[in-house]
């Protein structure tokens, strides 16, 4: 691993927190690459350059710093990571007084730079499986390129699997350590499940199925991840499940899954695309036909917010009016005048079983597909 200055600033600023010392750091060659005294960058320290060839610690006093070049009196330390030496922090002060500090502070930059470098390969890994699975869910035929990046990444493409997709309402752009952050909390009994960053606001859970009766099993897990998000972020999070595939068909889960999460989102819960029933007959309805079909049913009322959460609240209530009138906390006369009011705008009949489907489709399709165009518009 190099020692690069970015990551090497990035040690001082974080030890300068905790050392109120003039510090270095220097690279295998002898030249300093991050330091709180600027002028001495890219200058070469003849003191950290013996402390990379003989891997010790080396103190320099008043009389070093007129035979050797470049230092000051103080203490320099080999940093290693993996047995090998990848450079050298110093502190500049009287040695006596500093000696204490020493390795607090080696130990804390090997640290700092433990955690930058998993960090790094965390990214390396979501990045590469991100890709992956994107051409996963594309290719047609497995090339043998395709195969190789499956070995490296340890993917076992023969698995049968389920393709989970969530949502995460108003959440900031997810990160891969919240990615990771997930994977721990997923993975403590499935550690060949797979999870892909998947846009802003969304990921993807790719599960190896052993078992096909397994439904309540996927379902706990994802009650379990649901609270942990909602609870840890303060946001909710929603989950389409798709059926489980044969690995040459993931595409097919995916789509599912992301049918089965367009109802999810609009309940706020997890819905199994074998659970569908209405809802996976409307997904296949064009936009222009839904549009037009609201715009028939509805376009009187529109623009009366009241009338529509009205009858969005008396189909959530089953059409009970007495628990519509009491969820929308109104008397139940208050109900029947809108429902007379309703029908008289829109010519339908709510005793008419068609009229009352009508009514409910379009609600359906205002709420989860205009909406959201309008939005995204």
């Amino acid at each position: 691993m190099l020692l690069l200055p970015s990551l090497a600033k990035k040690i001082i600023y974080e030890v300068k927190k905790l050392i109120d010392e003039d510090i270095i750091i220097v690279n295998v060659d002898g030249t300093i690459i991050a330091s709180t005294d600027e002028k001495r960058l890219g200058t070469f320290h003849e003191g950290a350059l013996l402390s990379v060839k003989e891997k010790r610690k080396v103190i320099i006093t008043k009389e070093d710093e007129s035979r050797l070049e470049g230092v000051k009196s103080g203490l320099n330390l080999p940093i290693f990571f993996s047995h090998d030496v990848i450079g050298v922090v110093g502190i500049t002060g009287d040695p006596d007084r500093i000696l204490p500090y020493g390795e607090l502070l080696r130990k804390m930059t090997e640290l700092l730079i433990q955690d930058s470098y998993y960090s790094e390969q965390i990214q390396w890994r979501s990045r590469m499986l991100e890709a992956f699975v994107f051409d996963w869910l594309q290719l047609k035929d497995w090339s043998k390129p395709f195969i190789e990046r499956a070995n490296l990444l340890k993917v076992d493409l023969q698995a049968r699997r389920q393709l989970i997709l969530a949502y995460i309402d108003n959440h900031q752009t997810f990160l891969n350590e919240d990615i990771w952050q997930l994977t721990h909390v997923w993975n403590e009994q499935h550690q060949h499940d797979l999870f892909v960053r998947w846009g802003n606001d969304r990921f993807l859970i790719i599960r190896h199925v052993h078992d096909e009766a397994q439904k309540e099993t996927t379902l706990q897990k994802v009650k379990q991840l649901k609270t942990f998000i909602e609870e840890t972020w303060n946001t909710s999070a929603s989950f389409g499940i798709g059926q489980v595939v044969e690995g040459d068909q993931l595409k097919k889960s995916y789509e599912q899954a992301e049918r089965a999460l367009t109802v999810a989102i609009r309940k706020n819960g997890i819905v199994f695309d074998t659970d569908l029933r209405l809802d996976m007959c409307l997904e296949e309805i064009s936009i222009p036909t839904r549009k037009e079909f609201t715009a028939r049913i509805l376009n009187s009322v529109l623009e009366n917010e009241e009338l529509i959460e009205t009858f969005r609240v008396f189909f959530q209530q089953n059409m009970s009016l007495k628990q519509t009138a009491e969820a929308l906390h109104i008397h139940i006369n208050t109900l029947h005048y809108r429902i007379k009011k309703l029908e008289e705008l829109t010519e339908l009949n709510l005793k008419s079983f068609p009229d009352v489907v009508s009514l409910y489709l379009s609600l359906y399709f205002l709420d989860n597909h205009l909406k959201n165009n309008h939005e995204n518009g």
